[in-house]
């Protein structure tokens, strides 16, 4: 089914990219001019490697899928925050293509969908290195409903409670996302319920979000990533106004809803560059190493 194309879900683990600075700016210096700023002004390396991979990802992903190349690709965000695709789709193939990406500890990744809105949401699970798990979840207080924090604290071990904290926190992460809140949306009226971690569904003011489905997968060590497919209509005013289409029939949301989700396919940094581009870096090289060598 053409439809199922649009379903995608890439992940670089970029602990294993570890790029010169001259290489690491030849990267960089493919994606449009106003990308930089938003990667140059993080200070540490690791936060430069993750802002860069996610916008990476974003346009490599739109190239394989819809075939614009990477210099006609528009990408824009709301005022929210929230980076949406300026394209038009005349094949009509992908009624609401979107995508969303997210990067903690290890992993930057994307996830999209041509009907659903999509919201990705990774959590390393790192362990409060200053303060107890106690204190350090208590923090996050007023994020939860009663119910979900309830569930929190009666884990037996601290090592449960932190990776149920994690859990719900990444859940409702992945959902606020896909709606295009920006930070600081209230969480604790979004509720969500489990049997073990499957069959997830969120409540929301008291309403079950039936037409939403949610995945929550363990990634690599101590990471978790979480993806919500939903409806369009569900949306945030500013981010249903960059979507070709928020009514559907039921029928026809319910074969987008229904669409397999993929397994995350890993990539390479290089898996994501114009072809031109690793190319000249390898000629560059071979250059350096004919230098060294006096021929």
């Amino acid at each position: 089914m053409e439809l199922e194309k649009g379903v995608q879900r890439w992940i670089v683990d970029i602990s294993k990219w570890n790029p010169s600075p001259d290489y690491f700016a030849s990267v960089m210096s493919f994606l449009p001019q106003h990308e930089h700023s938003p990667i140059t002004r993080f200070v540490k390396m690791e936060d430069r490697k993750r802002a860069l991979v996610s916008r990476l990802l974003q346009y490599a992903l739109v190239q394989q899928v819809l075939g614009i190349p990477y210099d006609e690709i528009i990408i824009r965000r709301t005022v929210e925050g929230k980076p949406y695709l300026e394209y038009d789709d005349k094949t009509g193939t992908f009624p609401n293509f979107n995508f969303n990406t997210s990067h903690d500890g290890n992993f930057v990744a994307i996830a999209s969908e041509p009907v659903c809105l999509v919201g990705l949401d990774i959590a390393n699970c790192s362990i409060p290195m200053k303060e107890s798990v106690d204190k350090f979840i208590q923090n996050f207080l007023s994020y939860f409903s009663n119910l979900e924090w309830s569930d929190i604290m009666k884990a037996d071990s601290s090592y449960d409670k932190l990776n149920r904290f994690y859990r719900y926190w990444c859940l409702k992460e992945a959902f606020v996302k896909a709606i295009g809140v920006g930070v600081g949306k209230r969480l604790d009226n979004v509720e969500f319920h489990h049997s073990d971690w499957n069959d997830i569904f969120v409540i929301v003011d008291g309403t079950e979000f039936n037409n939403w489905r949610f995945w929550l997968l363990e990634m690599g060590e101590n990471h978790l990533v979480s993806i919500a497919r939903g409806h369009p209509a569900t949306a945030t005013t500013n981010y249903r106004a960059t979507l070709k289409q928020t009514e559907f029939g039921e029928k026809e949301y319910k074969l987008g809803l229904n669409l397999p989700s993929l397994h995350f396919m890993f990539r390479m940094v290089e898996d994501l560059l114009p072809v031109s581009i690793v190319a000249c870096h390898h000629y560059m090289d071979r250059i350096d190493i004919v230098s060294e060598d006096g021929e």
